[in-house]
């Protein structure tokens, strides 16, 4: 009880003493509030990324399963059935489930939408323990070995074309042509697992067995691209199961030898399903709160120098109570509930402006941010902003209560009447505090520089196309499960459709070329999901499928190459005569040429390539067709800006059918209109297959460098505000020095010194501390730049003009916050402050 008592006499007295000083009270307030928001802001997304479970049961059962082939370099190639069959019964598992997600077309309606949807096998939902809100899920042991015609609705899909409708059970959708009944509709703000918000958001679930039709009968070596997620057995462990799973694995390549050549080095991986979800942008994540953490650091350095500022001036009244029996440790505790209470005001008032600045936070932050749809300002992210600020005012507010409960009684009292000096310690502290805040300065500084460079040449790299003036519109034409039902299923039949939408495209207005595509041609715009890695075998090579070394293909229209500046520089490119029924034909890159032929020509060499994609759900072929290298174009940095360009090899449209098209126009476009033209033209030659995602190429390019736009950025805005910081700390302690040193200067003046010499001696301890601050800043700017070297492009961590630019930079601004108090000085008049005195 008397602990009670003195804690609340304590917080009473510290009220009273911050209502006393409201300026400086406010100043304090508001530069923790800055601090403790945008550190907050930065761990809400990281809370939603990162630290937050995956919203299923015991989610640390669930794992990701990864085939690798690091004998012919490639990762994630993607399971076979009978692999998928073997891990179900091993015993380390539970639920072995297969997913993958692409488009359907939704058809029956006023007109033909585009919806996603995921390809899962019946035992997913099981696997992820989630239940439907209306109805039921699938049966997780349903033998139908292709589709069973069973769809599960996401409630947003229910309610937006279905109007919530609660007798939606048992009716029958058109999906690709073919009917589903409806069995389920799954709970309002249930997300699916994904790296990316439009697979979060997935809008249908179909299940099948994969190993009927429109599947190809299951063998070992047709790898399905798709991801395998399994749940561990309870009480099993990743590290326990790997070594069972490695075992497996050299089991089943002792009995099934062919399929698994000692070269092609097969292994399987388990990850933690939460780092499959999040992929690369930990690191991106990690940095930003690093970054936050030195704004934070460098706000709770200001208030420290703030408090000591506030001691000297509270000088006698702490001598005053030393006088009348106060003990250091009664001081220290008063002194500390009002560092305490300043630190949390701020903390709570930083809260406050990120709930209220939330919708602002969302817009700033990348939709390919995974679980960008998770991340909202909530309990937990206010108990954190509360733990920083009672933390950061414990240790912040610790030293300033020490040393001014440290005071000297007796030089305290006898300096009355002559002004309070202050402490040589607390004078030392304020000037360590400041030397600290800007040597963090620097090193934020040091961290933005260098991203703003890399961003400015990664965004001024060549990436081998011409965005300019470039829209894409997708298309998705209908696969029904079964094959003879497919009015599109074979190139031939496809090609009208193509010809008849390239010639009724370049009637458009302002219309000058048109091309398609499918989607993993669209430069920057894919993800690795709609990628077709093929086996690549040469002509003469004993190399089987299972051993060939893989590479990136994707099917285009002749005219393709031209519209995007792709320049040919040898052989051929693709022509109207290049059709189903004649020799394969297909073009590759510089990369392609350099990894596969590195000491020779490859125009005119065949190579054995394996037909089909199992994500555009058609009818794989058993056998694998030659093909002839008819050119080679210049290298093309389609998949990435910053990363190597990779192999990659074209084929035509008109040799190999595609369902998921990308229609390519370049002129004079006006974005809403053409949308409605593509789409009338579209419609008319096929009423049934709908037109969606219209974009310019300059926009994709755009949000390729999303992540590391918003990284720049926030960096930046973080160094800025370092930089003000610093600025207002340097002008503080320059200003305390002066006041300080009133008396001594006005005796200089008395005796006959120069002003200019005043202002040079000012300057000089301004710049000294600068010195030292940028001393020790580029010590630990260098340590941080290698750390984050991996988000640089074309730019060193060692950049000497960055490091050097840096420097200047902070020590002009010190220099700048010197000159005003350095000026003040200058101007004492000697005569009124010897009498004051």
């Amino acid at each position: 009880m008397h602990m009670i008592e003195n804690l609340l006499f304590d917080l009473r007295y510290a009220v009273r003493m911050l209502l006393r000083s409201p300026g400086f009270s406010l100043i304090a307030i508001a530069t923790m509030a800055l601090g403790v928001g945008a550190t907050t802001a930065i761990y809400s997304v990281i809370d939603a990324t990162l630290l937050q479970p995956l919203p299923y049961p015991n989610p640390t059962e669930l794992v990701h399963v990864q085939d690798d082939l690091p004998g012919v370099g490639a990762q994630d190639v993607g399971m076979s059935v009978p692999e998928w069959k073997d891990l179900e019964r091993s015993g380390i598992f539970q639920v072995v489930a297969i997913d993958g997600f692409a488009s359907v077309n939704l058809t029956g309606g006023a007109k033909p939408e585009r919806i996603s949807f995921k390809s899962v096998t019946p035992n997913y939902f099981a696997l992820l323990g989630v239940e439907a809100q209306l109805g039921r899920t699938f049966d997780p042991h349903d033998p139908t070995p292709g589709y069973n015609l069973e769809v599960v609705l996401s409630d947003g899909l229910w309610r937006r074309e279905f109007a919530a409708d609660p007798h939606i059970l048992g009716k029958t959708l058109l999906l690709d042509n073919d009917p589903y009944r409806v069995v389920g509709v799954m709970p309002r703000g249930y997300r699916d697992m994904g790296s990316d918000s439009e697979e979060r958001n997935t809008e249908t679930w179909l299940a099948a067995g994969l190993s009927g039709l429109p599947f190809p009968p299951p063998q070992r070596s047709l790898r399905v691209h798709r991801r395998v997620t399994a749940r561990l057995k309870p009480g099993l462990s990743i590290a326990a199961a790997q070594p069972q799973l490695d075992a497996l694995v050299e089991s089943l390549k002792t009995q099934f030898a062919v399929d698994y050549p000692a070269q092609v080095q097969w292994t399987v991986r388990l990850t933690p399903l939460s780092e499959a979800i999040v992929g690369n942008t930990r690191q991106t994540l990690v940095m930003l709160f690093g970054a936050v953490g030195l704004v934070l650091l460098i706000s709770c350095v200001n208030v420290a120098n703030l408090l000591l500022a506030r001691a000297s001036g509270r000088g006698r009244e702490i001598a005053v109570r030393q006088a009348l029996g106060a003990q250091s440790p009664r001081l220290i505790r008063q002194l500390l509930t009002e560092s305490l209470l300043l630190f949390l005001l701020g903390g709570i008032a930083g809260f406050a402006i990120l709930f209220s600045a939330k919708n602002l936070l969302l817009r700033l932050v990348p939709d390919s941010l995974p679980t960008l749809s998770d991340i909202s300002v909530s309990w937990n992210v206010l108990a954190f902003a509360i733990a920083v600020s009672v933390v950061a005012g414990t240790i912040f507010g610790l030293a300033p209560a020490w040393l001014t409960s440290r005071t000297d009684l007796i030089e305290t009292l006898k300096q009355d009447g002559r002004g309070s000096r202050g402490s040589k310690g607390r004078s030392r502290a304020r000037q360590i505090l400041v030397i600290g805040e800007l040597a963090l300065s620097l090193v934020l500084m040091v961290a933005a520089g260098l991203l703003l460079r890399s961003f400015w040449d990664l965004y001024n790299v060549e990436p081998g196309f011409n965005p300019d003036r470039v829209m894409s519109l997708q298309t998705w034409l209908p696969g029904p499960n079964d094959p003879s039902a497919d009015k599109y299923r074979s190139a031939t039949q496809e090609a009208p459709l193509v010809r008849e939408i390239l010639r009724r495209g370049r009637t458009l207005p302002g219309v000058e070329q048109v091309a398609l595509g499918d989607t993993s041609a669209l430069p920057l715009g894919h993800d690795s999901s709609s990628l077709n890695p093929m086996p690549l075998v040469h002509e003469g090579s004993p190399l089987t499928d299972t051993q060939a070394p893989r590479i990136n293909g994707s099917t285009v229209s002749p005219e393709y190459f031209n519209l995007l500046g792709m320049s040919l520089l040898r052989g051929r490119l693709f022509n109207d005569q290049d059709v189903e029924g004649t020799p394969d034909v297909a073009v590759i890159n510089q990369a392609a040429a350099r990894t596969f032929w590195p000491n020779g020509d490859p125009v005119g060499k065949r190579v054995r390539l394996r037909t089909g994609n199992l994500g555009n759900r058609e009818l794989l072929k058993n056998n694998s067709v030659w093909t002839t290298i008819i050119g080679v174009i210049a290298d093309a940095r389609t998949e990435s800006l910053a990363g190597a360009v990779a192999p990659q090899l074209y084929r035509t449209v008109y040799q190999h059918a595609s369902k998921d098209l990308t229609i390519y126009l370049r002129g004079q476009l006006d974005p809403r209109a053409i949308t409605e033209q593509v789409r009338e033209q579209v419609q008319a030659v096929d009423p049934e297959i709908p037109v969606f995602h219209p974009e310019t190429l300059d926009d994709v390019l755009s949000t390729s460098l999303s992540v590391r736009r918003f990284s720049m950025e926030m960096v930046a805005f973080f160094a800025a505000t370092a930089l003000l910081l610093a600025a207002l700390g340097i002008y503080g302690t320059i200003s305390f020095v002066v006041s300080e040193q009133r008396r001594e200067i006005a005796i200089r003046l008395a005796l006959g010194a120069e002003r200019e010499d005043i202002l040079k001696m000012v300057l000089r301890r301004g710049l000294g501390l600068a010195a030292a601050g940028a001393a020790i800043g580029v010590s630990g700017a260098l340590v941080v730049s290698h750390l984050m070297a991996g988000l640089l492009y074309g730019v060193s961590p060692n950049d000497l003009a960055t490091f050097v630019g840096v420097t200047l930079a902070l020590n002009t601004v010190a220099l700048a916050a010197s000159y005003v108090p350095a000026l003040r000085a200058m101007r004492l008049d000697p005569n009124a402050v010897l009498h004051s005195e």
